[in-house]
């Protein structure tokens, strides 16, 4: 699917990139976004930005979101089972 969106010229110098590698880091920030909102798997996440899972996990640090996507709950209930 090909979508359109208008954007300011000085958008792409806000980053210092061509138009196609910004609209690049627009996708994966938003899906990193998404992803730590736990609004999507790491997988589904990768499929939005447009890169391979692993690409994704590396940009994570990049952008200093934890790869790891745990609740508070999560964690109590993983210390507790031993």
């Amino acid at each position: 699917m090909l979508l359109e969106m208008n954007l300011p010229e000085s958008a792409f110098s806000a980053l210092r990139l061509a138009p196609a590698q910004f609209v690049q880091e627009m996708r994966l920030a938003a899906a990193l976004k998404w992803y730590e909102a736990e609004m999507l798997s790491q997988s589904k996440a990768a499929e939005v930005a447009g890169v391979s899972r692993e690409a994704f996990l590396l940009a994570a640090g990049r952008f200093r979101v934890s790869a790891v996507q745990s609740t508070t709950d999560e964690l109590t209930d993983e210390l507790n089972r031993d």
